[in-house]
């Protein structure tokens, strides 16, 4: 019988690769995704002001330098206004600002839009690692000795 046909088992190796492919591609894609967002860290307040309305009631984090006489303690935290270029953003805050925090430096707050304001519940200082040599003194150890 030279004219038979013999069933092939190319469909499992099919399957097979199949299957890696789309696994391959939803790696990827997470991968992207994950990688995207870890790029985009913050927005400045110029940038979240902007997209305002495409953010709605999502998290994100607003950077922008804390304006110098705009910040007043509150029962429940703090209220400041964040500046990125012609922009001035109201925050409220409703944890307790760190140590550092002060008029006049780089700062990230973590919250979400509430109409005008930016309610904040996370409030991140922004400095390069050459910031205890600039300011010493104003950084105190976790055992109370100043640095």
């Amino acid at each position: 019988m030279t004219g038979a046909v013999t069933p092939t088992r190319n469909k499992p190796r099919l399957r097979y690769f199949a299957v890696a492919g789309i696994l391959v591609a939803a790696f990827g894609f997470l991968l992207y995704q994950g990688l995207g967002s870890a790029l985009n860290y913050y927005e400045t307040a110029q940038q979240a002001v902007a997209s305002r309305a495409t953010l709605g009631n999502s998290t994100v984090n607003v950077e922008g330098i804390v304006k110098p006489g705009s910040v007043h303690p509150t029962a429940s935290g703090v209220d400041f206004v964040l500046t990125s270029g012609p922009v001035q953003l109201a925050v409220h805050n409703t944890g307790s600002p760190p140590q550092l925090f002060q008029p006049n430096i780089p700062v990230i707050a973590v919250g979400h839009f509430s109409g005008e304001r930016f309610v904040s519940d996370q409030i991140l200082v922004k400095h390069s690692s050459n910031y205890i040599a600039a300011h010493p003194g104003r950084v105190t150890a976790p055992n109370g000795t100043k640095r």
